[in-house]
């Protein structure tokens, strides 16, 4: 599928739909990037319906803190709680996890929402371009690692968990190079400063990083097999008003401004899709499985992660994605062969 400037003002102009609601009494809900924008409006969706548990993972504690006492205000939900993560270090990422297999208890609904998106090339601790670590690596990461304990709760307690995914339209404008196509190396390629020197290269960044994630979630579902009670999807949530975009400067700035005031959503409106990819179709959630979610529906991706070349990169990218978080954290071989199937 190819994206249409058309097909995306018709829907950003469509009246959206009210929020889904579910009874969630007794279930757990762990938002990551949960203290403003996008993940504070879905957690607030989320503290109305009841969880058990709701877990804002958020990067900064004071934001954190803040955003607690404020959805505790807004909602009356009283049981929130604040756990840190940075995804911009595979540590904190490891840390979140040990932290859940010690204590966390079940896990029916992880959200990842948290992302960056810049024009600059800088890396991080880890020495990965950081927008590369945040959006794929990292997101990635936390997901695997939190796998095993939503098996376990969907064993334990007869549910079926999901990890949600925010990706983007973007994916449709990415593209990858005929080099990059046969690059056995690459998401180290990605993250080199030789190939990121281009400013183009760094301004189809975010786009380029929302692909990966299509490639990670249809990847990680073609290895789950189909009797494990997990569903994994990626859900875009609309062009909506963000600071995701505050690197923009000159016209292109200005152009997105004057974008925003005719077509933007509110952070609200834009989390509604969120919890849709979460807690919809609770009687067959496995029309979601695996799928890319996009005006409430399920949406064909890219024409480039359905080309027979597109396939393959996305399998040689899961490949060396699984080589390099297992390097971090040996955990990750572990689940790959206890919980996924290697015949693809």
């Amino acid at each position: 599928m190819k994206w249409s400037y058309w097909a995306f003002f018709a829907q950003q102009r469509k009246r959206q739909p009210p929020v889904t609601k579910v009874d969630l009494t007794g279930k757990t809900v762990v938002m990551i990037g949960a203290n403003a924008g996008l993940g504070f409006e879905a957690s607030k969706h989320f503290a109305s319906m009841n969880p058990g548990r709701l877990i804002l993972a958020c990067r900064n504690e004071s934001k954190g803190k803040a955003a607690l006492e404020k959805l505790k205000a807004e909602t009356g939900y009283s049981k929130a709680e604040l756990w840190l993560v940075d995804l911009a270090d595979f540590f904190s990422v490891k840390q979140f996890a040990d932290r859940y297999e010690r204590d966390g208890g079940r896990l029916d609904i992880l959200v990842e929402n948290a992302a960056v998106a810049t024009f600059n090339y800088s890396t991080t601790k880890d020495n990965w371009e950081s927008s590369l670590q945040v959006n794929h690596l990292s997101t990635a990461f936390l997901a695997l690692l939190l796998l095993p304990t939503m098996i376990k709760t969907a064993q334990e307690h007869s549910t079926v968990p999901r990890i949600v995914i925010v990706d983007s339209e973007l994916h449709y404008m990415a593209t990858l190079s005929k080099p990059l196509l046969k690059d056995p190396h690459l998401l180290k390629t990605l993250s080199s400063v030789e190939y990121c020197k281009s400013s183009k290269v760094m301004r189809d960044r975010y786009a380029l990083t929302k692909l990966l994630v299509v490639f990670f979630v249809r990847a990680l579902n073609a290895r789950l097999p189909s009797s494990t009670p997990v569903v994994i999807n990626a859900v875009n949530p609309g062009y909506c008003y963000s600071e995701l975009r505050r690197e923009l400067t000159g016209p292109t700035a200005a152009f997105d401004w004057l974008t925003e005031k005719m077509l933007a959503y509110s952070s609200e409106v834009g989390s509604r899709p969120l919890v849709w990819a979460a807690i919809s179709h609770q009687d067959d959630p496995d029309v979601l499985r695996g799928e890319y979610i996009n005006d409430y529906k399920v949406q064909e991706v890219s024409d480039v992660a359905l080309t027979p070349a597109g396939v393959q990169v996305q399998n040689r990218s899961w490949d060396e994605l699984i080589r390099i978080l297992s390097d971090v954290d040996p955990r990750v071989t572990d689940i790959v062969g206890q919980y996924l199937s290697c015949s693809i």
